[in-house]
């Protein structure tokens, strides 16, 4: 494969291509020394740049998914109301999930290639980060950092990563948190055939089956295209 990945590392079922970063969190090598370097920017313009999410496993994103279409997990529309999915129809229960929650194996956090980040130094220790709409908005409280990244990215000073949902396409919800490291990324995005997403549902058949499955494969195509691919871009290196 072009990523060098094997099916089961790019749908987050084997863990050996990731490296361990200081705060525990895991990306793949290359991406690690780059978030590190975009790191030490963003000090030096008086930013504490963290991660809050990276890698995910499979089973991860499984249970956040299985537990959103159970109803155990709450789901939530652009404005943060919730989403009442009794009595809607599996179509648009699965457009209200993946609005933004990535169907199990699809999910680009599997790659070791994309994070969400937040500023540490703008919030107290006992902050409750919600990645939400709100604190990334105008005047919000990641506002400064994510209008820096802006202009780095821009300039192509941004080592490599990109925003892969930076506007509404219609799809998944636009994440001003979410970066991505182009020079491995779209490499992985191009080895993720149809294939490889339905053997990591039939995987194991020790785990939880995935809910809505018999939806989402009536409707692939036009999922795939809506809500799996990006366009991928950014600068390779800076």
């Amino acid at each position: 494969m072009a990523s060098g990945l094997t099916a089961r590392q790019l749908t987050g079922q084997d863990e050996s291509h990731l490296v361990t970063l200081a705060d525990g969190q895991r990306l793949q090598a290359d991406a690690a020394v780059a978030f590190e370097a975009l790191r030490a920017d963003a000090r030096a313009a008086g930013f504490e740049l963290a991660i809050a999410s990276a890698y995910r496993s499979y089973a991860r994103q499984l249970a956040i998914w299985n537990g959103k279409v159970a109803g155990e997990r709450p789901v939530h529309d652009d404005a943060g109301d919730p989403v009442r999915l009794a009595g809607l129809s599996d179509a648009r229960k699965l457009d209200a999930i993946l609005r933004f929650s990535a169907i199990p194996g699809t999910s680009r956090h599997h790659w070791g290639t994309d994070l969400d980040v937040y500023d540490a130094g703008a919030v107290p220790a006992d902050y409750r980060l919600q990645l939400s709409p709100v604190e990334v908005a105008p005047g919000g409280v990641f506002d400064a950092l994510h209008c820096w990244l802006d202009e780095v990215i821009a300039a192509g000073c941004g080592h490599g990563f990109f925003r892969p949902y930076d506007r509404d396409r219609g799809g998944v919800a636009p994440e001003r948190w979410h970066l991505s490291f182009a020079p491995l990324s779209a490499a992985c995005a191009a080895d993720c055939r149809d294939e490889v997403y339905r053997a990591a549902w039939d995987a194991d058949p020790a785990q939880p089956a995935l809910l809505l499955r018999r939806a989402i494969e009536a409707d692939w195509p036009a999922l795939r295209r809506r809500y799996i691919e990006v366009p991928e871009r950014g600068p390779a290196s800076s």
